[in-house]
């Protein structure tokens, strides 16, 4: 009976630290609405369901505990794909991707036109907007939980408003330390 009741606590304290560490994902039209109800910065992962470096991102960076805890608290979270056919609401303008082949759902397909409006050329990239839905930045290629944490910091704090020249990015990128663990 014992073995049963700590087979059991074992259980639940697992399920628990899983379901802390994931990222609440929403859509972008759902970001942008929560956005003026509560304003918050926007956190975009731009990916594509043929990119390897885009599953290694959402597995050793977006599951990371400390990675889910502070987007969760800190940013709305969309997962977007590049390459999709989700329609898109993004300041008065309406973006589709009318070339989307539902054939090539997994492989390559046409661009999504809100990856172009916002510049994308690369997968994955994480794209910031602030909290009136303005675009900040896109940080493309995969970045581990600590390279993240600089930028997911740096945006919310806007210190990134303060960064004028490369010597003040650089200098305050020597400064950071990072807290979250790899």
């Amino acid at each position: 009976m014992n073995k049963i009741i700590l087979t059991l606590l074992t259980l639940v304290f697992f399920s628990n630290n899983i379901t802390a560490q994931k990222i609440n994902w929403i859509s972008l039209n759902k970001a942008l609405v929560l956005q003026k109800e509560n304003p918050k910065k926007i956190m975009i992962d731009i990916f594509t369901n043929w990119c390897g470096p885009c599953k290694l991102l959402d597995k050793k960076t977006f599951q990371n505990k400390d990675v889910a805890t502070y987007v969760n608290e800190h940013y709305y979270a969309v997962k977007f794909n590049g390459e999709g056919n989700e329609t898109v609401n993004y300041q008065e303008k309406t973006f589709k991707n009318p070339n989307y082949d539902a054939s090539k759902a997994n492989s390559r397909n046409s661009a999504h036109q809100f990856a172009d409006y916002m510049g994308i050329n690369a997968y994955p990239t994480i794209a910031f907007l602030n909290e009136t839905g303005d675009f900040i930045m896109p940080l493309r290629g995969f970045h581990g939980p600590q390279q993240l944490e600089f930028y997911l910091k740096m945006f919310f704090a806007d210190k990134h408003t303060e960064l004028k020249t490369q010597e003040t990015f650089d200098a305050y990128y020597k400064a950071f330390e990072p807290k979250f663990k790899s």
